[in-house]
């Protein structure tokens, strides 16, 4: 059995970093710039993490799939960031608290010593943040606003309207433009990782596709970053931009990186439902809206028929016949509790019957009492934008209708498995943002993935990886044409060339469908062994389907969108099998992973901590070979674990 080194530091939890810090090997300014490092990937991790390295003065070469790092997916993030300051609410808020609410949000299923670290630097993203003019919201004092967001009862919440991800990635960006106008950054746009190299057990490169081009180029450095997102579209339809895959990380696991926990999938309540067959993705609404949004279905089985029927619209149901079913079983946090308690708990009603749309599977999202108390004028200036998106998209006005909204994928916290320095266990390769699993446990708090993202990119990664390179100086610059890089190059045009002479009858995004709709009903918001042991034969079954039916027009030689979505699928199919033998094995239920054979009397998630307190590490151990899975033990030494309770 391998043995898992987390490499946490010793110490209280309040200073384990700042002791790290003292004691972190150094690279002088001299040094720096003859070492090079690889950062793939151009959303608020990969971005600030380069922007961070070149002003460092490391050579720095970043990667993008997008034709602009403006069009990373974290541009779609709305609601806020979190920190553990407010200016004037005087809630009570502090670093142990913001540490405490992600702990306990993410069930108990994190490390201790990663979480509080990312509470304690989240205050200063939000000084760097604002020294790169990213226009939060400020109050009439001109002060800093906050909002509150699901699983705190303190304000903590930073936004720009409902662009907050928008924003924050356009102030990244301007510092990662700085660096490559300095050029100390070397941008690389419509350039997709396919494998990492790896020379005598450490990462020292990666083969990239030019998607422009079609053509497989090589790529050397002394350490590689990846910072590519997480895996949700595994499922198809989720609210992930359609580009967004877990490809790069896959590769990784497949060439000796353990995967951890890939069965936590967070499922985000507040999404727009599924109005087709023909639909290519969701739309979430952010979950700033639950502040002044009250979540209801009908308490009449009657009213539900009706209004699925269309004969009922939801402003004709009186007060007294609506339940406000959260702030009824959840009073003490109501409308504000965690994504994977929100959206089981709207399954549970529309599994009732009390859906309120065409296929019942819809709640309603209303800020008729909002308008009433705020005023409409005050609620279109927090909320315009996401109102006139859903009115778009759905052609009903929030103002005078409820909203309808539905639970659907959002994002993953599993990810590659990284100890203390976002490390993964190949020397040299590091993973950061929602591309690791360290900080999120089995449910992410809303608001925390773009702290996350800025604190690895920021604050933290600067002084791991710098303790990494400190010896690695000596090394001199890696030639593209050794044979480790020959090899991956090969593997992947083979793997290319299969794909173009396999001329099926099936299209990528009809097998891409299949694959979500098997996700979603085996290994979706509620599973139980019979149906992930059903799951996993249908998903090996797909398998094979795919590399026998699935046909690919076009060439492999050129700019070729098909290719890139089928390369995709393929790792996706082997995700979700990963998935799903990672949920079989869980047998309790934890945050966004929940088992039906273990829920309380009341429907809550059962935990098992006396068998199941860890991170599950999976090995790679070749094609058509049953992974290997080492544990991690979670041991908490400052936090009492706990029920969560958001009752009282």
């Amino acid at each position: 059995m391998a043995k898992i080194d987390a490499k946490i530091p010793q110490g209280p939890l309040e200073s384990k970093w700042t002791n790290y810090k003292n004691h972190q090997k150094l690279v002088n300014p001299a040094n720096k710039r003859r070492l090079d490092v690889i950062v793939v990937g151009t959303g608020l991790a990969g971005a600030s993490a380069a922007a961070s390295l070149g002003e460092m003065g490391f050579n720095v070469l970043n990667f993008c799939i997008q034709d602009s790092p403006r069009r990373a997916h974290s541009i779609a993030a709305q609601g806020g960031i979190n920190a553990a300051k407010n200016y004037y609410q005087n809630d009570g808020d502090s670093v142990y608290r913001l540490f405490y609410d992600t702990i306990k949000g993410g069930d108990y299923r994190a490390r201790e010593a990663n979480v509080y670290r990312l509470a304690e630097v989240s205050n200063a993203i939000i000084d760097q943040c604002v020294a790169q003019g990213v226009p939060f919201a400020r109050e009439y004092g001109g002060l800093l606003d906050n909002r509150s967001f699901g699983g705190a009862q303190v304000s903590r919440t930073f936004y720009a309207r409902g662009q907050t991800g928008q924003q924050l990635l356009l102030g990244a960006y301007s510092a990662l433009s700085r660096q490559v106008a300095k050029g100390s950054v070397k941008l690389y746009t419509r350039h997709e990782m396919l494998d990492l190299v790896i020379i005598e057990g450490r990462a020292r490169g990666i083969i990239a596709r030019n998607l422009s081009t079609g053509a497989i180029e090589r790529y050397a450095a002394h350490a590689v970053v990846i910072a590519t997102g997480g895996y949700g579209n595994a499922y198809f339809l989720s609210t992930n931009a359609m580009a967004s895959n877990g490809s790069a990380a896959w590769q990784c696991y497949k060439k000796g990186a353990y995967f951890a926990n890939p069965c936590m999938a967070q499922i985000h309540p507040t999404c727009i439902p599924k109005h087709g067959d023909y639909q290519s993705k969701l739309t979430l609404m952010s979950e700033s809206l639950r502040n002044d949004g009250r979540i209801w279905v009908p308490k009449k089985l009657e009213d539900a028929k009706k209004l699925q029927a269309g004969t009922l619209k939801g402003h004709d149901i009186p007060e007294e016949d609506r339940d406000y079913y959260l702030e009824r079983r959840y009073p003490a946090f109501g409308n504000l509790v965690p994504r994977d308690v929100a959206s089981r708990a709207a399954k549970e009603r529309c599994d009732a019957g009390f859906g309120v749309n065409n296929t019942g599977l819809a709640v309603f999202l209303d800020f008729d009492d909002a308008i009433r108390r705020l005023g409409k004028d005050v609620v279109e200036q927090k909320y315009g934008n996401l109102f006139q998106m859903y009115e778009k998209i759905t052609n009903d006005n929030p103002y005078k209708t409820p909203m309808m909204i539905y639970p659907a994928i959002h994002y993953t916290m599993g990810g590659l498995w990284v100890d203390y320095e976002l490390q993964t266990t190949i020397p040299g390769l590091f993973a950061i943002g929602e591309a690791n699993f360290s900080d999120h446990g089995a449910n992410r708090l809303g608001a925390s993935a773009l702290m996350q993202g800025l604190a690895d990119g920021y604050f933290i990664l600067p002084y791991t990886l710098q303790n990494y390179l400190a010896d690695q100086i000596r090394v001199p610059r890696f030639s593209t044409d050794l044979p480790e890089f020959k090899e991956a190059e090969e593997a992947i045009n083979k793997r290319i060339k299969t794909l173009m002479e396999n001329k099926g009858s099936r299209s990528v995004d009809c097998l891409h469908k299949e694959l979500g709709n098997i996700m979603w009903e085996y290994v979706g918001m509620g599973r139980d062994k019979e149906g992930l042991q059903k799951g996993i034969a249908l998903l090996a079954e797909l398998k094979k389907t795919f590399w026998k039916e699935v046909n690919v027009p076009g060439s492999g030689n050129d700019l070729n969108i098909e290719l890139e979505k089928a390369l995709r699928l393929a790792d996706f199919i082997e995700i979700g099998e990963l998935m799903a033998h990672d949920a079989l094995d869980r047998e309790e239920s934890c945050g966004g992973h929940f088992r039906l054979e273990h829920q309380t009397e009341e429907g809550e998630a059962l935990r098992h901590d006396d068998t199941f307190a860890y991170a599950s590490c999976w090995e790679y151990q070749g094609e058509n070979q049953a992974p290997v899975m080492y544990k991690e033990p979670l041991e908490y030494e400052f936090t009492e674990r706990l029920t969560r309770n958001y009752k009282n």
